[in-house]
């Protein structure tokens, strides 16, 4: 029983880092896309086709990201149900 209780909290706190670490992954991206915005904003050389391609890209990249997360957090909740079934 008290092995399952330390497994829990070393998931617990696997859970909580990935969590920070995710969050500060999303706001690394959140401040390099604002920059882009601003530089490909000021730029005259870059097309709008360049542009919109730039776009696309960013959302291909947070849909990714987002089914990573939830990837996952699909991951610790079946770990979660599986030291709840071992009760």
């Amino acid at each position: 029983m008290e092995n399952q209780k330390l497994i829990k909290q070393a998931v617990d706190f696997q859970r909580n880092a990935f969590n920070n670490a995710f969050q500060a992954v999303v706001l690394f991206q959140d401040q390099a896309e604002r920059a882009t915005k601003t530089i490909l904003d000021q730029a005259n050389l870059v097309p709008e086709e360049g542009k919109n391609l730039i776009g696309t890209w960013t959302e291909n990249y947070k849909k990714g990201l987002n089914q990573y997360k939830e990837a996952v957090d699909a991951g610790f909740n079946r770990i979660e149900e599986f030291l709840g079934a071992a009760h």
